[in-house]
């Protein structure tokens, strides 16, 4: 069952400005998310130690966040576990995605592939962190 979709999306949607995850051991997620959000081309843009990590695009948009949209922070990890899909801007940033996050640690939630269910031209691929949150890559394929 679903319990929460947010987006980590580029800013043209402005929707939500930023959103992240408590997580058990904030190194750990860090390093994670490090590689992970790097095949996306994001960046750590702000650390606080031993507190919290802020990514975002290596090169932020006028008017962004200078930290970054997606934020971890050290904590207790929410129940149940939040889903989150962060933007790609192609098929190969999916499968990247999905590969590198295998490679760091993250186990398979669905391979990447079309999700016809959702909208034709939905591809995507889900992983579950090192906390268990339900992370997931998305290219939306135009029309």
């Amino acid at each position: 069952m679903l319990n929460c979709i947010l987006f980590f999306a580029d800013r043209s949607i402005g929707m939500i400005d930023h959103t992240g995850f408590s997580v058990t051991h904030l190194e750990d997620s860090k390093r994670f998310y490090t590689r992970v959000l790097a095949s996306l081309g994001h960046i750590i843009r702000r650390e606080f130690p031993e507190a919290a990590v802020g990514f975002g695009p290596a090169e932020a948009d006028e008017g962004a966040d200078p930290g970054g949209g997606f934020w971890i922070t050290q904590g207790t990890p929410s129940t149940p576990r939040m889903h989150l899909a962060f933007s790609a801007k192609n098929k190969e940033q999916v499968d990247a995605f999905h590969r590198v996050a295998l490679e760091a640690g993250g186990k398979d939630n669905g391979a990447p592939g079309y999700r016809p269910q959702y909208h034709s031209g939905y591809y995507a691929a889900f992983v579950l962190d090192p906390d268990g949150y339900n992370i997931e890559a998305v290219f939306h394929e135009p029309d």
